[in-house]
């Protein structure tokens, strides 16, 4: 495997790993009999769209939607066209109530990965209409590591972890060097107990400001004439 970047230089050796060499067999061996999403040109387009530089906001999800064309690489984002999911759904409508800013007509989040906010799955691949099936595989090794190098690297990163899931993926992050934000998962099944009225959006930006950061702009414009491989550039050598 490989990627563009900054990246490269922080996970090269970590490509090399065994596990990373037995999961690429391993996704070899899934992609001659079975639809695999996202496409394996765009596994890594949250790293490659996001330098390791200029991460501000880190949102973490678990895995790629699992629907035909939906998946591009991007935590809770979906491709131009695609119906905007439940949970991303929630996610608007929590901007709105906490900064006023009306729901998207899009669920494409590439000018949020642009802005700095690295829309990073623990795992970066899924059977088309088995959710978590590739699982326990490698990729969690792989984004524990990518978290681990925010961590120590980095200073004042947002950590944004939704759901119990999420929380203890990112239970290692020192808050006293960064800000994380928790809350129940946006999903329809639970963000009436606790992701509406969480104020991240507004929390993340009051904080990056404070560690004299440009805040996100979260308001998502229109994407007519972005295509919808825009952002998805970014391929695997197998």
């Amino acid at each position: 495997m490989e990627l563009t970047g900054d990246w490269q230089h922080y996970l090269a050796s970590e490509l090399e790993k065994e596990y990373m060499h037995d999961l690429r067999t391993f996704l070899c061996e899934e992609q001659k009999t079975k639809i695999i999403y996202p496409s394996r040109a765009e596994y890594f387009n949250a790293l490659n769209t996001t330098p390791f530089k200029q991460v501000k906001v880190v949102i973490l999800g678990q895995d790629p939607y699992h629907g035909e064309n939906q998946a591009h690489g991007l935590s809770f984002s979906v491709k131009p066209g695609v119906k905007v999911p439940p949970s991303l759904v929630n996610i608007y409508k929590e901007l709105e109530a906490d900064l006023g800013i009306a729901p998207a007509q899009h669920g494409f989040l590439l000018q949020w990965a642009e802005q700095g906010v690295l829309l990073l799955n623990s795992v970066l691949s899924v059977e088309a209409g088995k959710a978590n099936s590739h699982q326990n595989k490698g990729w969690e090794i792989f984004t524990d590591k990518i978290i681990e190098l925010i961590d120590r690297k980095h200073q004042g990163v947002v950590f944004m972890l939704w759901g119990s899931y999420a929380q203890k993926k990112g239970r290692s992050i020192d808050r006293e060097k960064h800000c994380v934000l928790e809350s129940v998962h946006p999903s329809p099944l639970s963000a009436y107990r606790g992701f509406f009225g969480c104020h991240h959006f507004s929390k993340a930006n009051e904080y990056l400001t404070q560690q004299n950061k440009k805040p996100i702009e979260w308001a998502l414009e229109p994407i007519e004439g972005r295509g919808s491989e825009d952002g998805a550039q970014f391929g695997l050598p197998f």
